[in-house]
């Protein structure tokens, strides 16, 4: 989708951290079929195969080397951070060093080459998750931990990602404030989109394809999500805007479904019969017994269920995107059966379903 009102005749030169993943890959996709001169800094280890066909400059580094970030942006006008540890098991210590030490870094880098506008990505997470009627605005407090059973003295790890994410955006705003840079984050509710494959959609596809007979859900939870080329489209729309200051805007599909009208849809898309949800209270106590069994012994690899995947099935969660239409002009522009039907059909042209 070519972007007509072009931002202006030279052609910026923009940065984008963590290019070749699944949010910063339809980022990279879209500045580059809108006349913008990318470079994307990825790991050595990364995978390019969906962004190596555009016009891009590969710089290969990591945010936690100083050095390396402030070479990479020399003669570089705008910077878009999306890396992140995006995930729901690991170490505390690496959320930290890559969500908060990592995006600092990125800042730094950019007050040494002048550079004055930078997009960071942040996250809903830091306006908290748990199950709420409130429809959360970005005047909401921070409430990123999540208060699960037991907490307290056996942590929940999904904890781990929301509340590093909610610090390097404390953080990120006082760099920039004492630093006089025009900071942008852009805080996405779920993303789902081709080439996802760690945000719960396409293990949710997985799972159903298997023909099992029931699943975690309810038909009374409202779950905000956005299809990943709007969210692109969103990034670009900030670049162009240039907007001084710190400004946070969450971008989301204007409408909020209920979650059985999302997986609805991606079951009718697959071809397969929704399976029948299973009562929370059923469910919950495995995901916890699986949790506590894998953190015990040290397991690395992730349990099937854990507290914090099993509430994402039964939580109420809204968030308003007024200030993104009001600032940036951004609505979605996929209905959500647009946007899964895209999602599903690229998995099957990719033999992945």
């Amino acid at each position: 989708m070519i972007d007509q009102d072009k931002t202006n005749n030279k052609k910026q030169k923009v940065l984008i951290t963590g290019a070749a993943g699944f949010i910063g890959g339809h980022i990279t996709e879209y500045f580059c079929n809108n006349d913008v001169d990318v470079s994307c800094f990825v790991r050595d280890s990364s995978d390019l195969s969906y962004i190596k066909k555009f016009p891009i400059n590969i710089i290969n580094g990591s945010i936690i080397d100083c050095n390396k970030l402030e070479n990479s942006l020399k003669n570089i006008d705008s910077v878009i951070h999306v890396v992140a540890l995006a995930k729901d098991w690991g170490d505390y210590k690496d959320f930290y060093e890559t969500n908060v030490t990592g995006t600092i870094n990125v800042l730094k880098a950019c007050k040494i080459n002048n550079i004055q506008n930078v997009i960071i990505t942040g996250s809903i997470s830091s306006y908290g998750e748990e199950d709420s009627k409130e429809i959360k605005t970005e005047e909401h407090p921070f409430n990123s931990h999540y208060k699960y059973f037991l907490d307290s003295i056996f942590p929940c790890k999904m904890n781990y990602y929301r509340d590093t994410k909610a610090l390097a955006t404390k953080e990120a705003i006082s760099f920039a404030k004492r630093n006089d840079l025009n900071l942008t984050i852009i805080e996405p509710v779920w993303v789902y989109g081709e080439n996802e494959f760690n945000t719960g959609f396409y293990e949710y596809i997985n799972s159903v394809k298997s023909k099992i007979p029931f699943t975690l859900g309810s038909k009374k939870n409202k779950f905000h999500v956005v299809y990943a080329r709007d969210l692109a489209r969103a990034y670009y729309l900030a670049f162009k805007k240039k907007l001084t200051g710190v400004n946070r805007i969450i971008i989301g599909n204007k409408n909020v479904n209920y979650a059985e009208k999302i997986y609805s849809i991606f079951c009718n898309e697959i071809g397969i019969k929704k399976p029948k949800n299973i009562a929370r209270q059923i469910v919950y106590p495995i995901g916890f017994l699986l949790e506590l069994f894998y953190t015990i012994f040290s397991i690395r690899k992730a349990p099937l269920l854990t507290r914090g995947r099993v509430n994402m099935f039964y939580d109420n969660i809204e968030y308003s995107t007024l200030k993104a239409e009001e600032l940036l002009g951004f609505t979605n522009n996929f209905s959500l059966e647009e946007g899964i039907k895209k999602t599903v059909r690229w998995y099957k042209e990719n033999s992945l379903i």
